[in-house]
């Protein structure tokens, strides 16, 4: 964390500024790419300590980098993101991003709140006092999410309050109870008092008109739900930044990338929201999102401002975002600017490289033994009916957005089957935290799974087990197992585990590698198709079914929830 420099550090940085004395680093012979016009000027870099002290002329140092003609960029901010969703501590997120170019990130803990309270504020604060990378805590607004759902934990405004003052807090995380929010609710507005004047970030799927008006009169400031050009055009001109998210399973940056102008780009932001290691590890982090933008045509000033000099104004992070004397020694090395090829990071005046991470000291987890489900059976899965119509999520691929359906489904036996020739199975969440043994029941349709099931403790927000199966049995094998290995995913088929990956830790995370957890990732994957799944990440998709803050039809373990009228069906 950059820290309020004393008499003697502010002397040391203007003199090696001024060239009177040697800069602490020197990045020789860069192009750094100017935010303000453009363009690439030839210049050294001087940083002393932690801080930027000079650029556009030539410096002498105590150490040297060579730049080699290298291109020198800002380094990149998360502007919203869940650690928990990489499936790694934080510890091995740092590791697992950092390398890609992000040097700062901003997340919200709510996946661990949810199922821990409070205690994942201090673990995630005591991470990040020890990282390379700046991680910000954006505390947690909506812990539960909703009524309609049994959560882990309950926190309320004066909860929260306690940790606003940490200097590793920004502020409070994405209001979910946008519905809340609008119709005054006294726990909604006790907590937009208690951050007012402080950052307050939104999430604001298909808000629109006076409604928005009044969402942002309460005075939030963000969004990163924002699907469609028209709807985030509308956003930016009422003052909202939006944040244009690319996470694995909610991929709004196509959509969004004709809008990104160097006239709009001070407005307009990056976020990966939900990321899983396989895909960090196949595509990049932000710097994928970045060669992407201007693969689909948009300028790079643009780009690599909404990276970087964007995000740090809009979350009040002034001592970053551009290379620039007085700026945090956040600085990416390129190869080459369209494909963002990254070659090398400082962060914090620091080279990264793998011993870096060795200086950092470790933080013993928490959150273990949170999996309290009961164990279950395949009669618990069974649906009545006596008409075969049932209402049925539609998985949208790409979209956590989903559609509400009404469809006629087989009946036998007087209960609801499966229909495979309408890509319909069962989908089930099953109460994990000791406080009940609720069992919402369903039906969903996108998923291609021909037979066998697939489970996942990770289930936003509330995070009870989430299970999507073609066959009852199986679907008890699975969320058995997930008790045994206090979490993680599961596929199963024919009364078998056919691949799994433990997350012991809130059973949202991995005690492991962020290596190992990748590896792992793969067998599940090849196993979730060999059952027929055809969505690229079924996972996270199965661990946004139960997400009963987004539309439009969605599941907990009350049962069905139809979202835009926030009540069970």
């Amino acid at each position: 964390m950059t820290r309020k420099p004393d008499a003697t550090t502010t002397a040391a940085r203007i003199a090696q500024g001024r060239g009177s004395a040697p800069a602490d680093l020197v990045i020789t012979d860069v192009r750094l790419l100017d935010l303000v016009t453009g363009s690439l000027a030839q210049t050294d870099i001087a940083i002393c300590r932690d801080t930027i002290v000079g650029t556009y002329g030539r410096f002498k140092g105590t150490h040297t980098i060579d730049g080699r003609g290298r291109i020198a960029v800002p380094g990149f901010i998360d502007t919203h993101l869940h650690v928990e969703s990489s499936l790694v501590t934080p510890l091995e997120f740092d590791r697992c991003v950092l390398p890609h170019g992000v040097t700062t990130a901003i997340c919200d803990p709510h996946e661990m709140a949810n199922v821990i309270g409070t205690a994942a504020f201090d673990y995630f604060l005591s991470c990040a006092d020890r990282m390379i990378m700046d991680l910000r805590v954006q505390l947690s607004s909506c812990v539960p999410a909703t009524h309609l759902e049994t959560s882990g934990a309950r926190i309320e405004a004066g909860d929260l309050a306690r940790y606003r003052d940490h200097p590793k807090v920004i502020g409070l995380a994405e209001f979910m109870n946008f519905p809340g929010l609008l119709a005054a609710d006294p726990s909604c507005l006790a907590k937009i008092e208690a951050f007012a004047g402080r950052h307050i970030d939104g999430h604001a799927p298909l808000v629109r008109g006076l409604d928005l008006n009044g969402y942002l009169a309460a005075g939030i400031r963000t969004d990163h739900e924002t699907t469609t050009a028209e709807e985030a055009l509308e956003k930016i001109r009422k003052g909202m930044t939006v944040l244009i998210r690319e996470g694995s399973v909610s991929k709004d940056l196509h959509a969004l990338a004709p809008l990104l102008s160097v006239q709009t780009s001070p407005f307009l932001a990056l976020c990966t929201d939900d990321r899983n290691p396989l895909d960090i590890a196949e595509e990049g982090h932000l710097d994928f999102m970045i060669r992407t933008l201007i693969s689909l045509g948009c300028e790079p000033l643009a780009a690599y401002r909404a990276a970087s000099l964007t995000a740090a104004h809009a979350f009040g992070l002034n001592d970053r975002g551009m290379i620039a004397p007085g700026k945090r020694a956040d600085i990416v090395l390129l190869d080459d600017l369209e494909a963002c090829a990254v070659s090398d990071v400082i962060a914090g005046g620091h080279l990264v490289d793998e011993t870096l991470f060795t200086t950092r000291e470790t933080i013993v987890p928490v959150g273990l033994n949170s999996v309290k489900a009961a164990p279950v059976s395949p009669e618990q899965f069974r649906v009545e009916s006596s008409t075969g119509k049932a209402e049925v999520i539609g998985v949208i691929p790409g979209k956590i957005i989903t559609e509400h359906l009404s469809l006629n489904l087989p009946v036998q036996n007087g209960m609801l089957r499966i229909d495979p020739g309408q890509d319909v199975v069962k989908v089930a969440v099953v109460a994990r935290h000791g406080i009940n043994h609720n069992i919402g029941l369903g039906f969903v349709k996108g998923f291609g799974l021909k037979r066998g099931a697939i489970a996942s403790s990770v289930g936003h927000d509330s995070h009870n087990i989430c299970v999507v199966g073609a066959d009852d049995s199986d679907m008890a094998v699975a969320i058995n197992r997930l008790r045994e290995i206090q979490g993680g995913f599961v596929v199963v088929s024919d009364g078998t585990v056919r691949a799994e990956l433990a997350l012991p830790i809130a059973g949202l995370m991995s005690d492991k590698t962020y290596e190992d957890v990748r590896d792992a990732l793969y067998p599940l994957r090849d196993a979730a198709k060999g059952l027929g799944v055809t969505l690229a990440e079924p996972f996270l998709q199965v661990a946004f079914l139960p997400l009963p803050v987004i539309p439009h039809l969605k599941i907990s373990d009350f049962g069905l929830v139809d979202v835009d009228r926030m009540q069970l069906v």
